[in-house]
């Protein structure tokens, strides 16, 4: 049976209220029941249309409207093209009677108007939204590999033409707060309290035909000569004589910019050659060239190719499928106790980590208190949270007051007495097994029973963390990425006595904070540092061959990596590369075996010992940092280790994405890893893996072979480039049985 998401309510003005409320989601998407519901509210509304003033809009959810039902699209491939093109057009063609039902109609935006969301608004004549900074409003499908498929691209480049569509809209997948949105062009009307907003959507209507009636005084009423409806329930493009905003590609003014645009594509990108940008692109020069109609088949069918396409299937599984089974806590298994809240917490180390670890707590409404080895440290890292919150002031995205109270929250002490009785403690001093044993030893002195023990750490093992430890049960590892304000994701990391409870109290701690958590079991350098590692030696390592720096650098930018392998090895500091080589190995000699050396760790050797030059912290490492100017590759480079190689580019695509990969793998293999979710999301949100990809385990799986065509190519690249890249026994087991990672 189809739910009805659609109710219709009609006043004695004439003024028909849709309000859209899916009674089977928490959202309303695009799904099968909205597209029933639609299919009807709009049969109706042609039908009786001249007992119709206009039509309101709006939604009974917190959110207008979410967007697309990305359950229905996928995953699809190229035999389901067919398909997706049919009910593609289908929803477009309710969109589209709405459009030219001859009343004007009117979005009245209570909340979120994302993707398809702002479409369906965009199909209205006009659109009010509340001025709330927290309301965003935006077409992001870009950033799942997709473009906007329900007339978003045809509908704004007529309304602000190619340029500005594309650039402020359509290629960033930007989300705008409703004010920006109106000084933009999209929004019309901004009311300040959700109560005001449908009465502002009738007046307008009201008004408008108020104004008309008025004109008719003197003769009939203007009308467009093809609707036979008021003009202004009559988008200008299906009015006589439309011209698009700033040209058309075939006028020379705008022609010659057209080549600008693509440059300014690939130089966004940074030469990553992505489906999504690039058919967005084609579908608004094309649309732009043809009337709106055949413009929106031309969109479709571009949204057709990325949907049954292999990145946009790779996309909605990290962002929409594993993203939402983290949300619900599946990486946990059968839960043994109800969820958790914290009120109070305590952050042991105010240098830039503790700090910003603090500011995330106080600004999700828990009490902090933050101590350090003085006072004066303690403040300091409380005018670093100050300076935080008073950049979100000034940008808009906070008030003075909320500011104010998210310092408040914070008290400053150098005494561990004042940390008794806290919900939580947060441990984020320097990585030193002694100094973190030393600060927990004085820990349990103060807290009570029932608080949450956790250590921010990158590398060291939870286990031996906890070994000394009176409650090593409530002892967990929580791995925060920096800049913390910035950076999304936490990884968890359970220990061998961590028990369960106290695992749920983390991952409920870190969603209260709004961070993203992912769960891993207990290893040397856990996942995303282990995995890390590899991209940076193997940057380390090109170098080391004789591969010329900047096409290292740029050749990883192109895979589609958010940032440059060596200098995000300047930033970590080669230092510190060292340090982690060296516990390593002498981990590895107390379990009576010796780590073999790795590819890229000479380089590093020498550049610290040789040349001095550790990293960006000392303004020396791979790069140089001048006072004046921006930083550039070292010439001594090339002087030292630049040599004639024959590789293409495509292999060192490749050895950095299969690299990470194939260590991802390995951490399946020991049992750090146990779902996909964690390995593509925390691949994704915390080392950079291109999210194109999906993240490394959807990586090695997503291809017509499975993981069997993944084990071919790394066998390739083993043949020309090392044993790193050699598929263990198990991953060839896998594949062979045409199974996955986990």
């Amino acid at each position: 049976m189809t739910e009805n998401t659609i109710t219709w309510d009609q006043d004695a003005e004439g003024v028909v209220t849709l309000t859209m409320d899916d009674p089977t989601a928490k959202v309303n998407t695009m799904n099968g029941h909205w597209q029933e519901s639609m299919r009807a509210a709009v049969e109706r509304l042609e039908q009786e249309r001249e007992s119709i003033t206009g039509v309101i809009l709006t939604s009974a959810k917190k959110t207008f409207f979410a967007g697309g039902d990305l359950d229905q699209l996928g995953p699809s491939g190229p035999e389901d093209a067919e398909d997706v093109f049919a009910m593609t057009e289908h929803v477009k063609s309710l969109l589209r009677r709405l459009e030219k039902l001859g009343r004007p109609v009117v979005a009245a935006i209570n909340g979120a108007a994302l993707g398809g969301g702002l479409e369906i608004a965009l199909a209205c004549h006009r659109r009010v939204a509340v001025d709330d900074p927290r309301i965003k409003v935006g077409l992001p499908e870009v950033t799942l590999g997709l473009l906007p498929g329900g007339g978003g691209i045809t509908r704004l480049v007529r309304m602000l033409g190619l340029e500005k569509a594309l650039m402020d809209w359509l290629l960033q997948g930007t989300q705008y707060r409703p004010a920006q949105a109106k000084e933009k062009g999209v929004i019309d009307e901004l009311v300040s309290s959700p109560e005001e907003l449908l009465p502002a959507a009738r007046r307008w209507i009201l008004e408008q035909g108020a104004a008309a009636a008025k004109a008719r005084e003197g003769g009939p009423e203007e009308t467009d000569e093809a609707l036979g409806a008021p003009s202004y329930a009559v988008k200008p493009w299906d009015r006589k004589g439309f011209r698009l905003p700033g040209g058309t590609p075939q006028q020379p003014q705008l022609a010659s910019r057209l080549p600008a645009f693509a440059a300014t594509l690939v130089k966004t990108l940074h030469g990553a050659d992505l489906p999504a940008p690039r058919a967005i692109l084609s579908a608004a020069v094309e649309g732009a060239q043809v009337d709106f109609d055949t413009a929106s088949r031309i969109e479709t069918r571009y949204f057709t190719s990325l949907v049954t396409g292999r990145v946009s299937t790779a996309m909605v599984q990290a962002f929409h499928t594993e993203m939402g089974a983290i949300r619900a806590g599946a990486g946990l298994g059968e839960r043994v106790s109800e969820r958790h809240t914290i009120a109070t917490a305590a952050v042991l180390g105010a240098g830039m980590m503790g700090a910003g670890i603090a500011h995330a707590l106080a600004t999700s409404g828990i009490d902090v208190v933050l101590k350090d080895v003085s006072k004066e440290n303690a403040e300091r890292g409380k005018a670093h949270c100050a300076d935080l919150v008073g950049k979100a002031v000034a940008r808009g995205r906070m008030d003075q007051s909320a500011a104010d109270e998210v310092l408040g929250r914070i008290r400053t002490t150098d005494d561990y007495a004042d940390i008794a009785g806290v919900d939580a403690v947060i441990e984020a001093v320097f990585e030193d097994f002694d100094l973190k044993s030393e600060v927990f030893a004085e820990v349990e002195k103060v807290v009570g029973r029932q608080t949450l023990l956790c250590s921010n750490t990158s590398t060291l093992p939870i286990t031996q963390l906890q070994g000394p430890r009176e409650r090593a049960a409530d002892f967990v590892g929580l791995h925060f990425f920096s800049p913390v304000d910035r950076m999304k994701l936490v990884e968890i990391i359970r220990g061998e006595q961590t028990s369960q409870e106290t695992v749920e109290r983390a991952y409920d701690l870190v969603q209260q904070i709004r961070k993203v958590p992912i769960l891993v079991n207990d290893g040397r350098g856990f996942y995303t540092s282990r995995v890390f590692g590899t991209l940076v030696l193997e940057a380390a390592a090109m170098v080391e061959e004789g591969v010329d720096p900047q096409r290292v650098e740029r050749t990883a930018r192109q895979a589609g990596f958010p940032g440059a392998p060596l200098a995000m090895l300047d930033e970590v500091s080669l230092t510190l590369t060292q340090h982690v080589r060296r516990e390593a190995e002498k981990a590895a000699e107390a379990a009576g075996t010796e780590r073999a050396e790795q590819p890229g760790e000479r380089i590093v050797d020498r550049m610290v010992e040789e040349f001095d030059r550790p990293g960006r912290a000392r303004g020396a490492g791979f790069y140089e940092y001048p006072a004046e100017g921006p930083k550039h590759l070292w010439p001594g480079l090339r002087e030292h280790f630049a040599a004639e190689v024959d590789v293409s580019d495509e292999d060192l695509k490749d050895r950095f994405l299969y690299r990470m990969a194939l260590e991802t793998a390995a951490c399946f293999e020991a049992g750090v890893l146990t779902d996909t979710a964690s390995a593509d999301i925390g691949g994704i949100l915390g080392i950079g893996y291109p999210p194109h990809t999906g993240g490394p385990a959807t990586f090695a799986t997503n291809r017509p072979g499975g993981l069997a065509d993944f084990v071919s190519r790394a066998d390739a690249l083993a043949d020309a480039y090392g044993e790193r890249f050699r598929p263990s026994d198990w991953l060839r087991e896998r594949a062979a049985a045409g199974q996955g990672l986990a």
